[in-house]
C-alpha cells in the first residue's frame, strides 16, 4: 500500500451498498441482535436511573426541578455507558461477520473473544468524543472528520489486537476515504434522528399511557437497536477498507474468530 493509493482511491467505499448490508444483516439476524442490544442498553438504562435518577433518564419533566447534578454519579455513568459500548460494539462486530459468511458462534464465544478489546475501545473512545469535541469549536463539520479518522478503531482493536495503537491503524486504514465516511456518518446520523424522533413519541404514548416503565422500555430497545446498527456497520466498513487497501476478504478477518 503507497501513500498515492490511499491518497487517491480508485475503488470508491460504496457506502450505499454498506448501509443496505447493515440493514440485511440487522433485520436477517433481529432476534440475537434485539437480545444483545436489549441487555447492553438495560445495564447503561439501569445504571443511569440508579446514578442520576428518573428524570434526567428518562428525558421527563421540568429540567428546573429534577435531581441536582452529581459530579461523581456523572463520571460513573459515563464509565458505565462507554465499557458498555464497547463490549456491545465488540460482539456486534464479530456477529457481522459471521452473518456475512453464514456462520454461527455462541454469544459466549463472542464474549469471550471480545473481553480483551474492550478497554483499550472505551478508553480510545474517550480520547476521539475529546478530539472531535475540539475540532467541532472550529467547525462543526471537523467533529465528522476526526471520526472519520478513528472510525474503525473498534474492528481494529478487535480483529488486529492493537491495543491502543488502534487509532494509529484507523489512520492508517481511513486514510483517502474520509469525504466517503463523513457522507455515511451524515446518512447514520439522520437516521438516527429519524428514528429517535418515532420512538421519542412512541416513549411519550406510552409514558401517558402506561407509565414511565413502557417509556423505559421503549427507550432501551431504541438504544440497544443502534448500538446493533453501530456495530455493524463499523465491521462492514472496515472489511470494505482491509479489501480494498490490502486485498483481504472477510473470510480472512473472521478466521480470527477460530
Amino acid at each position: 500500500m503507497t501513500d498515492a493509493h490511499a491518497q487517491t482511491p480508485k475503488i470508491p467505499l460504496g457506502v450505499g451498498a454498506i448501509i443496505s448490508n447493515s440493514f440485511s444483516i440487522l433485520f436477517k439476524n433481529f432476534p440475537k441482535v434485539l437480545a444483545l442490544g436489549f441487555i447492553g442498553a438495560l445495564i447503561v438504562f439501569l445504571s443511569d436511573f440508579l446514578l442520576l435518577g428518573a428524570n434526567k433518564t428518562l428525558s421527563f419533566g421540568d429540567p428546573s426541578t429534577s435531581e441536582p447534578s452529581n459530579v461523581g454519579a456523572f463520571l460513573a455513568s459515563l464509565v458505565i455507558t462507554m465499557l458498555v459500548y464497547s463490549l456491545t460494539s465488540a460482539l456486534f462486530i464479530q456477529l457481522a461477520y459471521d452473518a456475512k459468511l453464514g456462520r454461527r458462534n455462541s454469544i459466549g464465544t463472542y464474549i469471550r473473544f471480545a473481553l480483551p478489546a474492550v478497554l483499550p475501545i472505551a478508553i480510545l473512545s474517550l480520547v476521539v468524543g475529546l478530539l472531535a469535541a475540539i475540532g467541532a469549536i472550529g467547525l462543526i463539520i471537523g467533529a465528522f472528520f476526526v471520526y472519520a479518522m478513528f472510525y474503525v478503531m473498534a474492528p481494529v482493536a478487535i480483529i488486529e489486537r492493537t491495543g491502543f495503537g488502534s487509532l494509529r491503524r484507523s489512520v492508517q486504514l481511513t486514510k483517502g476515504y474520509l469525504t466517503s465516511i463523513v457522507g455515511l456518518l451524515l446518512l447514520i446520523f439522520l437516521i438516527f434522528i429519524v428514528l429517535g424522533l418515532m420512538f421519542a413519541f412512541i416513549a411519550v404514548v406510552l409514558a401517558n399511557i402506561g407509565g414511565p416503565i413502557f417509556a423505559g422500555i421503549t427507550i432501551v430497545i431504541l438504544d440497544g437497536l443502534s448500538y446493533a446498527f453501530g456495530g455493524i456497520i463499523v465491521a462492514l466498513v472496515y472489511a470494505r477498507l482491509r479489501e480494498i487497501k490490502e486485498g483481504v476478504d472477510v473470510d480472512q478477518i473472521a478466521a480470527v474468530f477460530d
